[in-house]
């Protein structure tokens, strides 16, 4: 299960805060934090300032690779930003995201060929969000088959369903849970991701629903996750479902993380 740190992201307050200020030192603390707690990846976006994007961007790259060693997931739908921040990145990065809306697709596409990166591929064409598990399979496998013919490896591609609000449809967890077995199903080389905490979007106990949906993925056979690791619950979740579905040789992971206080329970 590969965790994306989610915490470094314009659309909350006091990131956005710190972005606009550059204050490195809390950007840096976030970054730091979220490693520690077992993100492989770190998600930065800027995509709240339109006008700076390119700019914001950028900081973020040299500010957190300056204190961790581990990849960034770098989230924009702005081409030339993605093209600018990739130029600084160090080592292999994580573009979110691409899509099969045409426009789109045209102009991230050559980034990602430039600078060999992972990429998250939404569900979403021109028509926008299909409300079926049929239609978001659908726009996987024209992901998956324009990907690759265009150069993309299979192993470079993580398919994203899109989680939406069960608050909305509430049928919207299914949905995506089908879709994960069915892509995975369809395409077994290929990774599937999502950004968790959608699905609990307007309800009480968000992080009730995250963790149970975050278990019914993960034996759907969800690779990667868009998650808040510190948080310590959900964390536990992950690493003690992967053990129950033999992803874990020897329970070692489960061992280590008990004997590092990391699990979540009462003896």
């Amino acid at each position: 299960m590969l965790i994306v740190g989610e915490r470094i992201n314009s659309t909350r307050g006091r990131i956005a805060q710190a972005i606009e200020e550059k204050n490195a030192a809390l950007i840096q603390k976030e970054a730091t934090t979220q490693v520690e707690a077992g993100a492989e990846y770190v998600d930065i976006n800027a995509g709240s300032f339109a006008a700076k994007e390119i700019e914001y961007l950028t900081w973020l790259v040299e500010t957190v690779q300056q204190v961790i060693n581990k990849p960034l997931c770098i989230d924009s739908a702005n081409s030339k930003a993605l093209a600018a921040a990739l130029k600084l990145h160090k080592g292999k990065a994580m573009v979110n995201s691409i899509t099969v809306e045409k426009e789109r697709y045209q102009a991230i596409l050559p980034v990602l060929k430039e600078y060999a990166c992972s990429v998250v591929a939404l569900s979403i064409d021109d028509s926008g969000i299909p409300a079926t598990t049929e239609g978001r399979v659908s726009i996987a496998g024209q992901l998956v088959d324009n990907l690759t013919a265009d150069g993309i490896a299979l192993d470079d591609i993580y398919i994203d369903p899109l989680v939406l609000p069960i608050s909305v449809d509430f049928n919207n967890g299914v949905v995506v849970l089908d879709a994960i077995e069915r892509i995975k199903q369809a395409y077994p080389e290929v990774h599937t991701i999502c950004g968790l905490s959608n699905i609990s979007f307007g309800l009480p106990a968000r992080q009730q629903l995250n963790r149970a949906f975050l278990t019914m993925s993960l034996q759907r056979g969800l690779d990667a996750v868009i998650v808040d690791p510190c948080d310590k619950q959900l964390m536990s979740s992950i690493i003690t479902v992967n053990a129950l579905l033999g992803k874990d040789e020897y329970c070692m992971n489960y061992i280590n993380a008990y004997r590092k206080g990391k699990l979540q329970a009462k003896e």
